[in-house]
């Protein structure tokens, strides 16, 4: 079971927000640069960024704080938020990034998806985030009336690495991950599936490791920072 645990940079900080509300966030005074520095001490191997500043404009608005950590730390790292071209997945690709999720422009255009992994090899990962079965768009802003099982059947063969599902209503939130949901879209999925939103304790790691043998990780972020887990104990769980 792969952990990642996250960095999410709002206005050059670390934040975490309750079922992804922008207005409902909590702002850590640690740097994305020295949280970093911190999972690597601790011996953490993945790392999960989200742009929280570019999700909401469309932009790779903190690349310059994301090709620090990469510079500095030996990390394979996960990135979403505001991919919406390829000339922003080009960008991280030559930063050095493990994997690019897209997320609103591969719900809102297939083509773009499709075409994205055919010029990307093994770079594509597809975030699905979704409320009562239903996927968002647009930082979370916008319900796209698309079922989130059958918008993965339609796409499942374009050749997407990594697919990343969070159950909004769960995110921020520390009420465990919605591992049913999670499974349905593992059996379904072609690729490994990271488990996203609402862990609390490493007891939710745990029962992940149990669950479907198609689900590669999980992202652990407000339970991190809160001080539910402890990073020493957490990466214990890291394979």
């Amino acid at each position: 079971m792969k952990i990642f645990p996250t960095i999410d940079i709002k206005d050059k900080k670390c934040v975490r927000l309750i079922k992804g509300d922008f207005e409902n966030k909590t702002v850590y005074e640690i740097s994305p640069i020295e949280q970093a520095e911190k999972y690597k001490e601790h011996g953490f191997k993945n790392l999960h960024i989200v742009d929280l500043d570019g999700a909401l404009i469309g932009e790779t608005v903190n690349l310059d704080i994301i090709q620090e950590i990469v510079s500095k730390f030996d990390f394979k790292i996960e990135i979403g938020g505001g991919v919406r071209t390829f000339e922003s997945i080009q960008k991280y690709v030559e930063s050095g990034i493990e994997k690019i999720i897209l997320g609103s422009a591969a719900i809102k255009d297939k083509i773009f998806l499709k075409e994205a992994c055919q010029k990307f090899p093994n770079k594509i990962a597809l975030g699905l985030d979704a409320k009562n079965g239903y996927l968002s768009i647009s930082g979370w802003k916008e319900n796209s009336n698309q079922l989130t099982l059958d918008f993965l059947k339609e796409v499942n063969d374009y050749g997407v690495s990594r697919l990343i599902f969070t159950d909004i209503n769960k995110d921020g939130t520390k009420a465990s991950p919605n591992f049913e949901e999670t499974s349905k879209v593992a059996d379904v999925s072609n690729c490994p599936v990271i488990i996203s939103g609402g862990v609390s304790s490493i007891k939710d790691v745990k029962k992940a490791k149990d669950l479907n043998k198609n689900i590669e990780g999980i992202i652990v972020g407000k339970a991190i920072y809160d001080g539910d887990i402890k990073l020493d104990e957490l990466v214990k769980e890291d394979a």
